[in-house]
């Protein structure tokens, strides 16, 4: 008597829980979380659970509510690939991000040093980056530039640097394009000539002209000055890009110190309608980290 009521109740709860899934797999559900900013992820991000295909990869940012890709490497990519991924992207109306536009001298000066060699080689550069910028679609592309010139007075080094820059805008300019100046933090990258948004922000005052910007990493000026929200608003009419990372660690918003929901609160009032890219790694391993991102920024991007 007793197994038989086991094997009824049974029954029961196996056709209660099979008309509860079939009632939730029919529901109209829009997965897509609507983000207030436009957070550009990079390959790898979301690797396990899109796989390692790159298409796969950017749909499965597109199924989440990204509306914007950044990639770091773009301009060493493949062309076909660099084709693929422009074409989903303007199908999907997904914004391209920056890709690094040139060589980037860590060790030794470049721009600063006035070295003219240096220079050509990066206006080259800088030429081969206007056509990966119109095959995927790009506004801007990120410049850095390079170490000091230890031999320099800093005086000299800005002039040299000025100079380039203004010649890189006259190749940019035609195209509507913009190559934003990354600042970088002396813990991470020690000896380089750019490290503080006051200095790239005084560049782009002499550069004067629509194709010279900061970006304006959230992380590497976390490090080298804090004060960020004052900061952001002194060099806001320079500013045409953000990048985030929190501190320690440099992975996603929520796990160290920057108050990122009131920076994005105060970015999203000032009005700014441009790409901020996820420049960082996930804390957690696996899928279990991959969702911690995700929810990570739905929690930092409810600021209304």
């Amino acid at each position: 008597m007793k197994r038989r009521k086991f094997l009824i109740n049974s029954v029961l709860s196996t056709s209660t829980l099979m008309s509860l899934n079939y009632s939730f797999s029919n529901k109209k559900v829009d997965s897509k979380y609507k983000f207030n900013l436009k957070y550009a992820p990079h390959l790898g991000m979301f690797v396990n659970h899109a796989g390692k295909d790159p298409i796969d990869q950017l749909k499965f940012m597109y199924d989440q509510g990204f509306t914007a890709f950044e990639d770091n490497n773009m301009r060493k990519r493949d062309v076909n690939l660099q084709d693929k991924l422009a074409d989903f992207m303007l199908k999907k109306n997904m914004q391209m991000g920056v890709f690094v536009a040139h060589t980037i001298h860590w060790k030794e000066p470049n721009l600063a040093s006035g070295n003219m060699d240096k220079r050509n080689e990066f206006l080259e550069e800088i030429r081969q980056s206007v056509e990966v910028a119109k095959r995927v679609n790009a506004k801007w592309m990120t410049v850095v530039p390079g170490h000091l010139d230890m031999r320099l007075n800093i005086g000299y080094q800005t002039s040299n640097v000025v100079d380039s820059l203004k010649q890189a805008c006259e190749i940019l300019e035609p195209h509507g394009l913009v190559m934003v100046l990354e600042p970088l933090n002396f813990k991470n990258h020690p000896g380089l000539f750019l490290t503080e948004s006051p200095q790239a922000f005084e560049i782009c005052k002499s550069v004067g002209s629509p194709s010279c910007k900061i970006l304006f990493d959230i992380y590497h000026q976390q490090i080298q000055e804090g004060n960020l929200i004052p900061n952001i608003k002194n060099c806001w009419d320079e500013i045409a890009y953000f990048q985030i990372g929190d501190n320690p660690g440099r992975k996603e918003p929520t796990t160290g110190e920057i108050n990122y929901k009131n920076i994005f609160k105060y970015i999203h009032e000032k009005g700014f309608n441009g790409v901020l890219g996820m420049e960082h790694g996930n804390l957690k391993s696996g899928i279990v980290g991959e969702v911690a991102v995700i929810d990570a920024y739905k929690k930092v991007d409810n600021f209304k």
